[in-house]
């Protein structure tokens, strides 16, 4: 039974990136210096496998935690956050900041704010220069309310980045709405 759901869930997971554009793992620019290529579409229910070059069944284990990143960040982006949720949460490795960032990302959107909270600090542990995360969790405070701790991950972006950060100013951004709401 955990198997099955594992494969339908891993289905799901690349599914919604038939449509999609592709970009290198890692990134979270936003599209910008990701690669051009499209992901295969495949038959329903099957996933495109980069190794053997074709559309497979899926397995328990296929996808690798960058693919595991890339399905659940096009999910989390496509406002389908629990089918996110239950695509991260299938990465090997529970450390990496990427995937801690989109949890957060979508159990927050998902109206589970302090949920997100804990994976957004989880990811600050492990990476506290990865300002993405400073920025949403900003707008996490801000959700709650809390201007001062939303300024505070502004004044750590701006350290780390600068003010030039596209995180620096989608905060600031954030902030100033809020404050004239």
């Amino acid at each position: 039974m955990r198997t099955r759901l594992l494969m339908q869930v891993a289905a799901l997971a690349v599914l919604p990136l038939a449509a999609m554009p592709a970009f290198a793992a890692g990134g979270d620019s936003g599209g910008t210096g990701g690669g051009t290529e499209t992901v295969t579409q495949c038959k329903n229910g099957q996933v495109f496998d980069k190794k053997l070059n074709k559309c497979v069944e899926p397995k328990q284990g296929m996808l690798d935690d960058d693919n595991i990143y890339e399905a659940g960040h096009a999910l989390a982006m496509a406002g389908r956050y629990d089918e996110a949720i239950a695509v991260l949460s299938l990465a090997e490795d529970k450390t990496d900041p990427r995937i801690l960032n989109y949890l957060g990302y979508s159990h927050r959107k998902a109206g589970r704010i302090t949920v997100g909270l804990g994976y957004y600090q989880e990811a600050l542990q492990n990476d506290p220069d990865y300002t993405l995360v400073r920025e949403y969790l900003g707008e996490a405070h801000l959700q709650l309310g809390d201007v001062k701790a939303a300024r505070e991950q502004l004044g750590e972006i701006e350290k780390r980045v600068g003010k030039d950060a596209r995180e620096y100013g989608m905060l600031a951004e954030q902030i100033d709405h809020f404050l004239k709401s």
